[in-house]
This record gives structure tokens, sequence and C-alpha cells, in this order.
């Protein structure tokens, strides 16, 4: 992981990183992950927001990570 441009939040060990790395790929690649990424670049979100699911328009970054929640009409529609 050396020479990565990204902060990491979590000291990982080089094996455990690459094992993250095919898990988070994994998880966008389901259906849930594709419908997320196909609606919030729809939304087309200024700079420092995200696109929220439940509410279902922008909101600050920083609101919608730590609300991090799966409800209302996706919930249901993807089994979460």
């Amino acid at each position: 992981m050396k020479g990565t441009p990204f902060k990491l939040k979590q000291k990982l060990s080089p094996k455990a990183a690459a094992a993250k790395k095919v898990r988070d790929k994994a998880a966008a690649m389901t259906e849930w992950g594709k419908y997320k990424k196909r609606t919030a670049q729809k939304a087309g979100c200024p700079s420092g927001q995200d696109f929220d699911h439940a509410l279902g328009k922008c909101i600050s970054v920083n609101a919608n990570r730590k609300k991090n929640s799966r409800s209302g009409s996706t919930k249901r529609k993807y089994n979460y």
C-alpha cells in the first residue's frame, strides 16, 4: 500500500488491505452497489455532497456517511 494518495483510517497489513480491496470491489459490484452508483451519478450532487438513498436527495457527505442507513423503498426493493 506504499505510495497511495489516500489517507487510510485503518492500519492494515498488506495482506489484509489486499483482501479488503477485493471485498470492497465485490460489494460495489452487487446489484445494490450498482443501483447506488447509478442513482448517485444521475442526481449530480455538487462537490461535498452525497446522494442519500433514503431521502432521495443530495446531502452533505458528513451527514450521509454518519447516518449510513438503508431504509425505505430501496430497503424493501433489495431485501436489506
